[in-house]
């Protein structure tokens, strides 16, 4: 076999990028060559140019005064409310402090303790406690023995006396309000019986026959009636609804509101706002 060679056109022309890359290669600038190129769904250009200039009146000077605003707030933190913290912590309150401290809550423990604690627990263990004791021991205890034996006569003739003939007197009337008592729950159980045979029990009865007749049937028409009109009433508007109204909002979806979103994020990316 004989290599045959291939014929060039001699007439110029703009160079073509294809006839240099082998069979099957790629140019190096070709995304498909990578292996990166995604399909990115394109936005219209109408509702493009519209999210966009939506994006840069209102967005925008919203962003730009609220970082005005956030750079403001930091460096007035930095440069003014963190120096004069520092100076008043150091050259006011910490001097404050320990003038205080020294001059005044130190003196102020030293005379409570000295002045006023001390001496009051020697006046107490030295003269107050030996006074009690002596007081108890030579003076108190007679007293109480005797106030104890008048409290406890008080006690017998007063009280365990009086109450011992109250309970004497009360036994029969206690015992006539028992029976009294335990003949009307007698009486009123025996009221309740004949009411439960002469009007509770046909009144129920009445009651599972007028269910049983009327208002079941009632129900179930009632029912029908629901099943028959009501529901496929709601199962159409269902379908019209997921035929209609549910496209719409997918279209608006993807063909406005992420569009609009994609815009306001590039101008930020490109004014450098985004972070």
């Amino acid at each position: 076999m004989t290599d045959r060679r291939t014929l060039r056109s001699s007439l110029p022309g703009p160079p073509n990028e294809h006839r240099a890359t082998p069979t099957g290669a790629r140019p190096a600038g070709d995304p498909l060559a990578s292996g990166t190129m995604r399909p990115a769904a394109v936005a219209p250009p109408l509702v493009s140019a519209v999210a966009r200039g939506v994006a840069l009146v209102v967005v925008l000077p919203v962003r730009l005064l609220w970082e005005l605003i956030a750079a403001a707030g930091r460096l007035l933190h930095r440069y003014l409310l963190r120096p004069v913290g520092r100076f008043l912590r150091r050259w006011l309150l910490a001097p404050l402090a320990w003038v205080l401290h020294r001059l005044v809550w130190l003196p102020l423990v030293w005379c409570a303790r000295h002045l006023l604690w001390l001496p009051l627990v020697w006046v107490a263990r030295t003269v107050i406690w030996p006074a009690l004791l002596w007081v108890t021991r030579h003076g108190l205890r007679p007293v109480l023995v005797v106030l104890g034996r008048v409290l406890v006569w008080l006690a017998t003739y007063l009280v365990l006396w009086p109450l011992q003939w109250l309970g004497a007197v009360l036994t029969p009337v206690g015992r006539l309000v028992v029976d009294a008592v335990v003949g009307a729950w007698r009486t009123a159980g025996r009221v309740l019986r004949l009411l439960h045979r002469l009007l509770l029990r046909p009144l129920g009865r009445g009651l599972r026959w007028l269910w049983r007749h009327t208002v079941r049937p009632l129900l179930s028409g009632v029912r029908w009636v629901w099943s028959v009109t009501v529901v496929p009433v709601a199962r159409g508007l269902r379908a019209v609804w997921r035929a209609t109204v549910a496209p719409a909002a997918r279209w608006a979806r993807r063909s406005v509101l992420a569009p609009a979103r994609l815009a306001v994020r590039e101008v930020l990316n490109a004014l450098g706002l985004r972070r």
